[in-house]
């Protein structure tokens, strides 16, 4: 059979997805939902436990969106800890202006589509306005440091991504974010969630590791806080970059874990034996402890996912908080002469990990090198018979509109890459008027893993798009969805079976053909 004749069938399993996008009535990674083909229904050898199952295929909850959000003042609050483990205890510190709130947690996950189940809810509880947030003038620093409202437990709780929804009797809505973790993730897939990075970008109080009260980056926080809300809806990077891959992977019934950047940093017990690793769409801020400690998985054989872009950029510390251990990300980042560890802890300065003192690229582990931002170009695909890609109908040269974007990776020369080196997708761009391209990459460690890296931060939006609940789908649309959704399942599937090496094709280092000739 030559490539023309094994192309067409491909190309015809991607319009049927096309045309399946029409079911997308309740949003998610619907084309798969209503797809009865055995990608959507299969299981790899060692499927879900009989309770991950069950879980799964409880009815969900469809009503657990925010409706109305109203002022920054109306509802807000956060948890004295970013994960506990189920049955441990929980503190809440919340303010309102409202006579009182109850509290809704959701589950998150696939549902049959619904997006999240209700799993515990509160009483009325009388609100309060808390006092005013500190700012600790040597750090700029917002600490809200609110008295605690109320504890509960989590006894009967199963693993996962929780969002606690604070409805305050007045209509308004705020989420917490909460992962209920696993202790252990031997056998299974574990989604390492990104907790450093949404404080990093965290707004409340006035304050980030961007920008000052005034909006100048003079003015930045030189550390943040967990003991504060988040901005905005009070979970937005947790819903935009993570959500719709934490459903996916539900959905296909592979043997799940549930971690945190954080808790990876603090205790690497979860990922012992564990058949893979999925950093999710944007996951910047790691400390040098948690990136030790998923290299060393991969080194032992636990294959790495990282469905985005910009990954394991910023070098961070944690630091002490007013709840504890661990509340406190430190990330100095130009400024890092001032880091306090600058003088004689050389390899803990807080700035980005390929730069002095203590440069590490993050392309060692990720394979991609961070380039640029801001950009928005179709995604390229290059070695259209690469496993990863199977069944999707792709050619050499097919693109899809807008899912490269708005942060990008490269294969970059002169930065450490492991090799043998794939790159699967290869995407001209313009990024602040310089071209350039975009790449996915996948390589094999000497353990056998397997890792691939999308290259765009725009990947885990892309299974939204076209849907209702896709939000900023920066023009995408099912097409795409489709591509990227089944890409996605290639790659999960394959890895929940353990080292990719033992039972996909190994990489076929183009690099040097790739790059011949181009910027």
């Amino acid at each position: 059979m030559g490539p023309e004749e094994r192309a067409a069938p491909l190309r015809a399993e991607l319009r049927r997805r096309t045309f399946l996008g029409a079911c997308a009535g309740a949003g998610l990674v619907s084309a798969a939902a209503c797809d009865p083909s055995p990608s959507a229904r299969g299981r790899p050898h060692d499927a879900a436990s009989p309770a991950q199952d069950a879980e799964r295929d409880r009815p969900g909850t469809p009503d657990w969106r925010i409706r109305s959000r109203g002022p920054a003042t109306a509802v807000a609050g956060y948890t004295d800890r970013v994960s506990v483990t189920p049955g441990e205890e929980c503190a809440l510190h919340v303010s309102t202006t409202a006579p009182s709130f109850r509290v809704s947690a959701f589950r998150a996950g696939w549902y049959g589509g619904a997006g999240a189940r209700l799993v515990w809810s509160s009483g009325r509880i009388p609100g309060r306005v808390q006092p005013e947030p500190r700012l600790l003038s040597g750090t700029r620093t917002v600490r809200a440091d609110w008295p605690r409202t109320l504890s509960f437990g989590t006894e009967g709780w199963p693993e996962g991504a929780y969002l606690l929804r604070l409805d305050a009797e007045d209509g308004h809505q705020r989420y917490v974010p909460l992962i209920v973790r696993s202790t252990r993730g031997a056998g299974r897939t574990v989604l390492m969630h990104a907790p450093a990075t949404w404080q990093a970008y965290n707004r409340w109080g006035g304050y980030s590791l961007y920008a000052g009260a005034g909006g100048a980056y003079a003015d930045r926080s030189l550390a943040v806080s967990f003991d504060r809300p988040y901005d905005s809806s009070g979970a937005e990077k947790f819903l935009v970059y993570e959500w719709a891959a934490v459903a996916l992977a539900e959905r296909l019934g592979i043997p799940l874990a549930y971690t945190t950047g954080t808790d990876v940093h603090r205790d690497p017990g979860v990922l012992r034996g564990a058949r893979a690793v999925v950093c999710l769409g944007h996951d910047e801020y790691w400390t040098p402890e948690q990136r030790r400690h998923v290299t060393a998985a991969r080194d032992a054989g636990a294959n790495v996912a990282f469905l985005g872009a910009n990954t394991c950029f910023r070098r961070v510390r944690l630091e002490q908080g007013a709840a504890g251990p661990d509340r406190t990300v430190v990330c100095y980042k130009s400024s890092f002469r001032a880091d306090p560890c600058y003088a004689d802890r050389p390899a803990l300065v807080t700035t980005d990990f390929r730069q002095s003192p203590g440069a590490d690229p993050e392309s060692s582990m990720t394979g991609v090198l961070y380039e640029g931002y801001p950009t928005d170009a179709p995604y390229v695909v290059h070695a259209a018979d690469h496993w990863v890609y199977e069944g999707t109908g792709v050619r050499p040269g097919d693109g899809f509109g807008h899912l490269v974007g708005v942060e990008y990776d490269r294969v970059t020369a002169g930065a450490p890459t492991p090799e043998p080196l794939e790159i699967t997708a290869h995407s001209p761009l313009v990024c602040n008027g310089r071209r350039s391209h975009s790449d996915s990459a996948y390589y094999t460690a000497g353990s056998g893993a397997g890792v691939f890296a999308t290259g765009t931060m725009r990947w885990v939006e892309a299974l939204m798009a076209g849907t209702p609940a896709g939000g900023r789908d920066h023009g995408m649309d099912a097409r795409t969805r489709a591509f990227v959704t089944r890409t996605t399942e290639n790659v999960l599937r394959a890895f929940a079976l353990g080292p990719a090496a033992r039972h996909r094709p190994a990489p076929r280092p183009n690099t040097g053909e790739v790059y011949r000739g181009t910027a």
